[in-house]
């Protein structure tokens, strides 16, 4: 049962599916929790495992589902979950009577978002990406704010009011923001990570790139730290030791801020929060957009700091190795470039959105009060 201090305001935050989601809600509801602030969150199973270390007052699982309509004799369980975890949410929105819910996206934050507007609760909305996902679109014209990690916001409704605020990051992340980029004059060290979903190719391409299309005597400075899935581990360690290369890989780096501001490079698939995480550290990179990505929303991430001089795009099908080597060869040999990459790549990011969407959120709160 979902309790929280009587004389606090309350914010109550729907979120979840990936940690993409869970992420910057995190990092609002620690800010807001500074302000004086209850927090609840709601989420579903799967959301609430993102959700051990949540910076909130109580959780609470509400059922929630994705509809798919490829699979129609699923819709029916769909339905009955969804409306289910409505009704619960409802029940609470009607009981603690929050001051905002705010959505950060995922089909888990549908219950809590429609109960806010059944209740006439006042909505904001945080997109994390420069594309309008389904449940944030949904409510985006009932919003009080929309606010988004981008400038650029594809499907905004013409009426909505949007504030880009920038993606809320790890106070990890944004500690490092004041390192200064690393000296090109010895090792150059380039950081290779996927994510959850998009290592696989990063893990066939990258290690051939480098072993067989960049010169000897840049290979010979070269450190390649890299996340690379269990099954291919052998397999990337054999091409690297057959060229003599540095490196070090493993499937999960549990110390990201520290990997991305020892890089002189990053090569990383475009979701918004790794985007945010190196304008934010402020290093140059090549962003691999994933190509199943919904509306490609990846594509439209990487936008801002391409724009800038910062970053290099490469699709997926544009994936060659020599044509990947050439690419890393060209950056790295040129470490002027390299420093004013990472330059322009600092300037695009920010460590203030927790704190600029935590004042948006009050002032929505006022508004209605």
């Amino acid at each position: 049962m979902a309790e929280t201090e009587k004389d606090k305001p309350l914010v109550i935050i729907g979120a979840g599916g990936t940690g993409g989601h869970m992420f910057p809600a995190a990092a609002f509801a620690d800010e807001m929790r500074s302000r004086g602030w209850a927090v609840g969150l709601m989420s579903d199973a799967r959301g609430l495992r993102y959700a051990e270390q949540f910076p909130s007052d109580w959780k609470e699982e509400v059922r929630a589902a994705s509809p798919r309509l490829r699979k129609p004799w699923t819709l029916p369980g769909s339905a009955l979950k969804i409306w289910g975890g409505i009704g619960s949410a409802t029940r609470t929105m009607k009981r603690l009577k929050p001051a905002l819910v705010a959505g950060f996206g995922g089909y888990p934050a549908f219950p809590a978002l429609t109960a806010a507007s059944r209740t006439k609760t006042p909505i904001l909305i945080h997109e994390q990406n420069a594309v309008l996902g389904r449940v944030n679109r949904r409510f985006a014209g009932k919003a009080a704010i929309v606010a988004s990690g981008f400038g650029r916001l594809d499907h905004l409704p013409s009426k909505a009011t949007h504030h880009p605020v920038g993606n809320p990051v790890r106070a990890e992340i944004a500690a490092k923001r004041e390192i200064p980029y690393p000296s090109v004059d010895g090792e150059l060290t380039i950081f290779i990570t996927g994510g959850s979903q998009g290592a696989r190719i990063l893990g066939d391409i990258l290690p051939l790139a480098i072993a067989n299309h960049t010169p000897a005597p840049l290979r010979a400075r070269l450190k390649v730290v890299q996340q690379v899935r269990e099954e291919q581990l052998e397999q990337v360690r054999a091409i690297y030791d057959r060229v003599g290369i540095n490196y070090e890989l493993k499937p999960f780096f549990s110390d990201m801020p520290a990997r991305l501001a020892d890089a002189h490079m990053i090569v990383a698939r475009s979701g918004a929060g790794t985007v945010s995480e190196i304008a934010a550290v402020g290093r140059p990179s090549i962003l691999i957009p994933l190509k199943i990505a919904m509306d490609d929303h990846q594509s439209a991430n990487a936008e801002s700091l391409v724009a800038a001089g910062a970053a290099d795009v490469v699709l997926e099908e544009n994936m060659f190795p020599n044509l990947l080597g050439e690419l890393i060869k060209v950056r790295l040999e040129d470490g002027a470039d390299l420093k004013n990459r990472a330059t322009r790549a600092r300037e695009k990011g920010t460590v203030t959105a927790a704190s600029d969407l935590a004042d948006l959120a009050e002032q929505v709160a006022k508004q209605a009060s």
